[in-house]
């Protein structure tokens, strides 16, 4: 699994006024949950940039003033209009307590559906997965290549894994469609054939 550090600061007073304050010195007010108490504290907004805005699921390394804590990213509050980040949640991981992220999904293989001319349909981008920290996938990969067309690889495909995905398993991930040039191609060789069988 990826790590992303972020370096943060002790926040001595938790006031409204200060937590303004922070957010225009371009810092976020975060709060880590886990551990024997709840630390305040808040870290330059721009640290987030490769946890919040990119696809990929990551572990975070958190650094306040020194003291190092392993953990994941729970929650973000976003401001409504300016997308500008309010509030941070970090969770800390424990080898013996399972936590749950959303994973990316990884798509591999060459469909059988599109090579005859359908047209592939990802209605998962993101799983919810729970499972220890050791056990936590960086992405779940779906193997598309023998999907035809008018089918779907569902969450039951995937199988048995050593983590829980909490989807329903009749969800599907990734569907491959009848495109309308293809229904048209089957349409007129539908006909042709008709045509060759009175003759």
């Amino acid at each position: 699994m990826k790590v992303v550090e972020i370096i943060g600061y002790k926040r001595a007073n938790l006031g409204k006024t200060e937590a303004k304050q922070l957010r225009l010195e371009g810092n976020a007010p975060c709060v880590l949950y886990g551990g024997k108490d709840q630390i305040h504290f808040y870290s330059p907004m721009i640290l987030f940039r490769d946890l919040i805005y990119k696809p990929d699921a990551a572990f975070v390394k958190l650094n306040i003033e020194g003291d190092e804590y392993d953990a994941i990213l729970q929650d973000a509050q976003f401001h409504p209009t300016s997308e500008i980040l309010l509030h941070a949640d970090f969770l800390l991981l424990r080898n013996d307590k399972e936590i749950r992220m959303e994973i990316p999904v990884r798509f591999v293989g060459n469909s059988v559906g599109v090579q005859k001319g359908g047209k592939m349909v990802a209605k998962l981008r993101k799983l919810s997965i729970s499972a220890l920290p050791q056990d936590m996938p960086e992405f779940v990969e779906v193997d598309i290549t023998e999907l035809e067309v008018g089918k779907s690889f569902k969450v039951k495909d995937l199988g048995e894994k050593k983590y829980r995905i909490l989807n329903s398993p009749s969800n599907p991930i990734v569907s491959v469609e009848v495109t309308r040039a293809l229904r048209q191609a089957e349409q007129e060789a539908a006909k042709e054939a008709k045509g060759a069988k009175k003759k």
